[in-house]
């Protein structure tokens, strides 16, 4: 039989057209009246499998045609069989993931191994040995849903505290808490580096050929980025400004925030707030504790304040979103107020635009609170003691409750 390239061509719809068994007899029947060598014709002109081939002419000869078990080839993937397999990682990892720390990247790099992942999900949710998959398969999955085990500079924390393993470990609490209540709000708070405004180099890259200062020695001003993330419900709301981030700026647009947002959150009575435990936000400050006492008691909320240990602020949320922001405006000239202002509404996280304010006051500095005064605040606050928690040493400085029936 001589192949013309019409020939050909139909030989090849013809096999496409044809399933199983029949498919095989066809390519069988056209093999043998290709004559000696029609193996290696059909295979070389045609593109048909050999073994295909050879099942095909032996079923021709034997007149047996193979039933295919097409329900029994390949392996179903683990979550087929364990459909809350991929969120149970999530709860276990996201609460101790953090954003590259250079903000270069929007990867997020974790605390556990996919042996540890797999140890815990048996311990904490009540997995059997037998029911999960390996832990190269566990590794697999966290790379698909974004975590890398994966060393970058500046990733290691400077010191590590003695409570540092208990703070994360009652997050994990507190935030769990957050999940399973709908009366608890959580929120993220933290504010970026401050950002120069004027014709400078951000060492990103753009399409059309851009010119700036050979040097940032004079700004025309400098803004500072913060603010509030909903981690659940994937929101961000920017607050910019160009003075001083002090502790009653923090309370004035936590205030600002739930006067504008409380009408979507009627169920909600406590508000649970993570923060890095440091300057103007941390729980020995005493302007911002008797700013928070006051927010409690006016909105009639109740607040618990949980930080993150020190040297670990990265593994607050908010960090991550501040990655978005970075990539989104570098390249750019931020020569104006206003210029920063317009990349930050424009810019996405997991498909919402944030809402994006400018605060002009200028709060004063370096307000405290006397002794007297501050004892009177601590009276109205209950931080988390060995005492009031067995399992853990004191972390009062980490967690905070506040009641406003008894503030």
């Amino acid at each position: 039989m001589q192949l013309t390239d019409s020939l050909k061509h139909l030989l090849k719809e013809t096999a496409q057209l044809l399933k199983g068994a029949a498919k095989r007899k066809f390519i069988a029947q056209t093999v043998v009246a290709l004559g000696y060598g029609g193996h290696s014709l059909a295979q070389r002109e045609l593109g048909w499998n050999r073994v295909t081939i050879s099942k095909g002419i032996k079923e021709l000869n034997s007149g047996i045609t193979c039933i295919d078990n097409y329900p029994g080839r390949g392996r179903y993937k683990a979550e087929s069989h364990l459909p809350n397999l991929l969120e149970d990682i999530k709860k276990l990892v996201d609460g101790q993931s953090q954003i590259d720390p250079s903000f270069k990247s929007q990867r997020l790099y974790m605390r556990l191994s996919a042996v540890q992942v797999r140890h815990q999900l048996i311990e904490k949710f009540g997995y059997a040995d037998e029911e999960l998959p390996t832990s190269e398969t566990i590794r697999v999955k966290l790379n698909n849903l974004g975590y890398r085990l994966k060393r970058v500079a500046k990733i290691q924390p400077q010191k590590k505290f003695p409570q540092t393993d208990a703070i994360f470990e009652q997050l994990a609490i507190v935030h769990q808490e957050a999940l399973d209540d709908p009366s608890i709000l959580r929120l993220s708070l933290d504010a970026k580096a401050r950002v120069n405004i004027g014709s400078f180099d951000r060492g990103g890259r753009n399409r059309a050929p851009t010119k700036t200062d050979d040097h940032d020695f004079h700004p025309k001003t400098s803004v500072t980025p913060y603010g509030i993330f909903l981690p659940e419900l994937d929101e961000l709301f920017l607050y910019f400004t160009e003075s001083k981030v002090t502790s009653d700026f923090i309370v004035d647009i936590l205030a600002d925030f739930w006067k504008s947002e409380s009408w979507r959150f009627p169920e909600v009575k406590t508000l649970l707030i993570n923060q890095d435990n440091g300057g103007e936000n941390n729980s020995r400050r005493t302007q911002v504790m008797k700013r928070i006492v006051e927010f409690s008691h006016k909105y009639q909320l109740n607040l618990r304040l949980a930080y993150y240990p020190p040297y670990h602020s990265k593994y607050n949320p908010i960090e991550r979103t501040w990655a978005v922001l970075e990539n989104y405006w570098n390249g750019s000239i931020l020569d104006e107020v206003e210029t920063a202002l317009n990349f930050a509404h424009n810019m996405t996280w997991n498909g919402k635009h944030p809402v994006v304010k400018l605060v002009t006051k200028t709060d004063e500095l370096g307000i405290r609170l006397t002794k007297e005064a501050m004892a009177e605040i601590e009276k109205q606050i209950t931080r988390l003691t060995s005492s009031s928690h067995e399992n853990f040493p004191d972390l009062g400085k980490w967690f905070i409750d506040i009641c406003y029936e008894t503030t």
